[in-house]
């Protein structure tokens, strides 16, 4: 006799289906994240002004980034609905369309990221920086159309459940970009020593040979020629990008909403003093770098419920969302006991100030409760998008963070000054409420799914006994 798809059995398999998908993306995550690292830590060596350039940059470069990725993240829940649904050239027909859309947000992005200098000196940064601020983002943005490019092919390989080789482009990113850092910033091969502006060719280049191996990878292997994705030239086809955008606007405000919120407590952390600054980004580098894991379970949770709706199994879809869910917020209770037993060991990792120290100790004690929230609000969210699901939980977050967290963080930090830890606490009860009202959103969402498919089954049985009496 057949598995329920809701036994153990079921369940144990969702869940190792989702880490073999997500085993790359951990590492494409780790790359992307050691490409910032290294970028800060080169430029730092470089002097003070040079690494203020790459940071204000990186800040600004840092906006416009995350809005693509959000759009283009569309790609990969509309693919992974065709492929369970057997239709395999469409993989092919949301490759062209993204791949144009791909190019017209790179564009957008270059025109914006063009009057950032004119922002930056109006509102009072070192008018030493802004000329070093303005090379790096017009080094960098030539990257734009590579790696928008990358990131629809990336998404689009998500969709199918090949991660692998996203994986393989990640580490070839990693590695051009350190060496034309070494190369470009600092002068070496006979290179002229060109400081913040070397940084952002660096990274432009590193962009242009992720896309490369991904295009190289998809091109060659013959695990995609079922999908036809090069059949030949197209047009933008505006049903195919309306469908994509109206996913990927709420996914890209989504994501703005929760990169603003942090970049405005940053800001009022500021307003504190350099050792609140420095313990809060402690803890806040540790959250993140922790966070690259349930993000990569996020975007598996995402193909796996897609793929199951596209194959009309909502029983599976609603075993898939919750196996991810439950796996994000595992990972993210397992790092809140390193945490707890061996916090201040990592914050003496990062500082052996003993002024700072103490601070910082406190603070990843608040992030043990905020990694719990913060995953568990990230997997509902790759769960819902694998139903298409963005606007209700696009409202949601920006209801979260920016009714409730960022409006307790300024009452707390600005108005009040009750110190750092009170400013997390706001972060905690943001983050809480999200991942409250994602879960909530789907389990609601998937159940009525599944009664849905159980009443069509009653009709369907009920029409056949009918026509057989």
């Amino acid at each position: 006799m057949p598995a329920h798809p809701d036994s153990r059995h079921r369940k144990f398999g969702e869940a190792l289906a989702i880490l073999r998908l997500a085993g790359p993306l951990v590492f494409n995550n780790l790359a992307l994240a050691g490409m910032n690292f290294a970028d800060t830590v080169m430029a730092g060596r470089l002097g003070t002004r040079d690494l203020a350039a790459v940071a204000v940059g990186g800040s600004a470069w840092m906006v416009v980034f995350l809005c693509g990725l959000g759009v283009l993240m569309a790609v990969s829940p509309v693919v992974a609905h065709a492929y369970g649904a057997g239709r395999w050239e469409d993989a092919g027909v949301v490759l062209r369309q993204a791949l144009w859309l791909s190019q017209a947000l790179a564009v957008l992005a270059f025109t914006a990221l063009l009057g950032v200098p004119l922002l930056l000196a109006a509102i009072g940064i070192d008018p030493e920086v802004v000329p070093l601020t303005g090379g790096y983002l017009f080094a960098i943005s030539f990257g734009l159309p590579g790696i928008f490019a990358f990131l629809a092919m990336r998404f689009m390989s998500e969709g199918l459940g090949w991660t692998r080789p996203i994986m393989y482009a990640a580490a070839v990113g990693l590695v051009v970009n350190v060496f034309g850092n070494w190369v470009l910033m600092y002068g070496n091969l006979g290179f002229p020593r060109l400081g913040a502006v070397g940084c952002g060719m660096a990274s432009a280049i590193a962009m242009w040979c992720m896309f490369a191996t991904m295009l190289f990878y998809v091109r060659r292997s013959p695990r995609y020629a079922r999908f036809a994705l090069w059949r030949g030239f197209e047009w933008p086809r505006w049903s195919t990008q309306r469908d994509i955008l109206g996913l990927g606007l709420p996914i890209a405000a989504s994501v703005e909403a929760e990169a603003g919120l942090f970049a405005g407590v940053a800001l009022i952390m500021g307003t504190l003093g350099a050792t609140q600054v420095a313990g809060h980004q402690i803890a806040i580098n540790y959250a993140a770098t922790m966070f690259m894991v349930p993000l990569a379970f996020h975007s598996a949770t995402t193909i796996r419920v897609g793929q199951a709706l596209g194959r009309d199994e909502p029983v599976l879809a609603r075993l898939a969302g919750w196996s991810g869910i439950g796996l994000c917020g595992a990972f993210m209770l397992l790092s809140a006991l390193v945490l707890l037993l061996f916090r201040e060991h990592i914050a003496s990792f990062y500082t052996n100030d003993p002024e700072l120290l103490p601070l910082a100790t406190s603070l990843l004690t608040m992030a043990m409760i905020f990694q719990v929230s913060d995953g568990l609000q990230v997997g509902a969210a790759g769960a819902l998008r694998g139903f298409k699901d963005t606007r209700v939980p696009m409202l949601m977050n920006v209801g979260s963070y920016w009714l409730i967290a960022f409006p307790m963080a300024w009452y707390a930090g600005v108005h009040a000054r009750l110190g750092p830890v009170a400013i997390w606490i706001a972060l905690i009860a943001g983050l809480t409420v999200t991942a409250i009202l994602l879960t909530t959103r789907f389990a609601r969402l998937s159940n009525r799914r599944v009664a849905a498919a159980a009443t069509h089954q009653d009709a369907l049985a009920g029409g056949a006994g009918g026509a057989a009496g």
